[in-house]
């Protein structure tokens, strides 16, 4: 669902915060469960090319993706259960996108106290769409209401298999152009901020890689106005949000260099952090190197890379002199998996490192990174976070 962009950024020093303490009236935590839909993984490495392929190329309907929440992942995807008017959708969880629509799968009309605008709205993911009317209604997620927030009832949609929807987490200018007759919308999240709701503008996300062959476990956690201590061990280190470029409506920021074990892959590059995309894309050489370092090859039935020999050393992204490493176990897809992706040649390994392109914005930083650390989307400091999961 991106695209590739082109990114400036001023490297600035990384700040080392300790663990935000909560307040119960401050903070909210909500489950998200994940869910697989995906019917092949040559599907599943397209989808996030086409995310690429739409920043890149530009197109203003391409719009981005908290209390604390239970996600789910669906398509791969991590999945909320929203109320909206009263009725409850499974929306997924995106920070890659901002508008908030329902109606994927059925009607989605506005409640008794609910009132339509009048307005069109039409957002495009890459591979995937929606267009439909504006209405606003009241919307509640993790016991916490938003009485008239702006809610798309798609009257066609496409990519949207099981799911009735998307709450988006990105930041309000993806937001602009989407609407008739409005520059931009007030995202959830802004909602509750500006009515006092929650004390700062901040969403913690909790992911969990899946165990064996499950594929749709309650295996996630959303904090809205703040961040759970108890899902990360150390410290957050937070790097300021991209300002400038193509990635700038978006959660973006500066990656410095990919490493697998003491070699480096490849160095700056333009990169998002989007819940809404499934696997890790970095730079067409990078990824190259990634496969000469590990004697791998791009499958060509199924899109991925793979290894007649299982790799055996780390694989890292580096963030302004930060090292963010995953291990040949957390970067590569557990065989007990395949036959969700299907694949079929169980004698080979297959990781969850993908081609990101070569120009603009070539980097995802994607669910199957964001299972092995806590991220924060920090929107009153314009600032993104990681820290080790604990």
């Amino acid at each position: 669902m991106l695209s590739k962009i082109s990114l400036i950024l001023a490297a600035a020093a990384a700040v080392s915060a300790a663990p935000v303490e909560q307040r119960a009236a401050d903070t909210i935590q909500v489950p998200v469960k994940q869910v697989n839909n995906v019917k092949s993984a040559l599907g599943l490495v397209q989808a996030g090319q086409s995310r690429l392929n739409k920043i890149n190329n530009g197109g203003s309907k391409l719009r981005a993706r908290q209390s604390s929440g239970t996600v789910t992942n669906e398509d791969v995807s991590y999945i909320a259960s929203v109320s909206i008017g009263g009725s409850a959708y499974d929306l997924i969880v995106d920070t890659g996108s901002s508008n908030t629509w329902c109606g994927a799968q059925g009607s989605c009309e506005p409640s008794g106290s609910g009132q339509s605008t009048g307005e069109s709205v039409e957002v495009s993911y890459g591979s995937g769409s929606f267009s439909g009317t504006e209405y606003t209604d009241e919307v509640s997620f993790g016991g916490l209401t938003v009485s008239s927030q702006s809610v798309g009832a798609a009257s066609s949609s496409s990519g949207f298999n099981t799911v009735d929807g998307i709450i988006g987490f990105g930041p309000v200018d993806l937001t602009q152009n989407t609407v008739s007759g409005q520059s931009e919308v007030p995202t959830f999240m802004d909602n509750l901020y500006s009515q006092g709701s929650i004390s700062t503008e901040v969403l913690g996300v909790s992911f969990r890689p899946e165990s064996g062959s499950d594929d749709d476990d309650s295996n996630g956690e959303l904090t809205l106005g703040g961040t759970d201590s108890s899902r990360y061990s150390g410290s957050i280190t937070y790097f300021p949000k991209t300002s400038s470029g193509s990635a700038a409506p978006y959660w973006g920021t500066s990656v410095s260099a990919f490493k697998y074990g003491g070699s480096t892959l490849g160095s700056t590059s333009g990169a998002i952090v989007d819940t809404g995309t499934t696997l890790i894309y970095i730079p067409t050489s990078a990824y190259d190197n990634f496969l000469s370092a590990t004697g791998g090859s791009t499958d060509r039935n199924s899109g991925l890379a793979s290894f007649s020999s299982k790799p055996t050393s780390n694989f890292a992204i580096v963030i302004n002199g930060n090292t963010y490493s995953l291990t040949p176990s957390q970067y590569l897809i557990p065989s007990d998996q395949y036959s969700n992706f299907g694949i079929t040649n169980s004698g080979k390994y297959y990781s969850w490192i993908n081609d990101g392109g070569s120009s603009g914005v070539d980097c995802i930083i994607g669910q199957k990174f964001l299972e092995n650390y806590y991220s924060v989307f920090d929107t009153t400091n314009s600032r993104i976070g990681f820290a080790t999961a604990a």
